[in-house]
């Protein structure tokens, strides 16, 4: 089931912003805080079709939701994302 309003249950809801938005090996730790959050999809989904460019959002990286825009330029990442957790229910 999808959350539309996702970002009250989000795992990081009480976590430092500056936790989230850090380089290099810190954001291993910063992805730690999304691994078992129950919004981790709606959370990459909206940082994906916003193209945000910062931070750790739904456990990625800025580098590797670029990736992800890369492979898919025109892509509705909720509606992918939607089937695919739809899909593994």
């Amino acid at each position: 089931m999808w959350v539309e309003d996702w970002a009250p249950a989000a795992a990081c809801r009480q976590a430092q912003p500056d936790e989230l938005f850090v380089r290099g090996a810190e954001q291993n730790k910063a992805k730690q805080v999304c691994a078992g959050c129950p919004v981790r999809t709606e959370c990459l989904a909206e940082a994906l079709d916003n193209q945000i460019e910062w931070g750790v959002w739904g456990g990625m990286t800025e580098r590797e939701r670029r990736a992800l825009l890369r492979r898919r330029p025109g892509a509705s990442w909720r509606t992918v994302l939607e089937n695919a957790k739809s899909a593994a229910v």
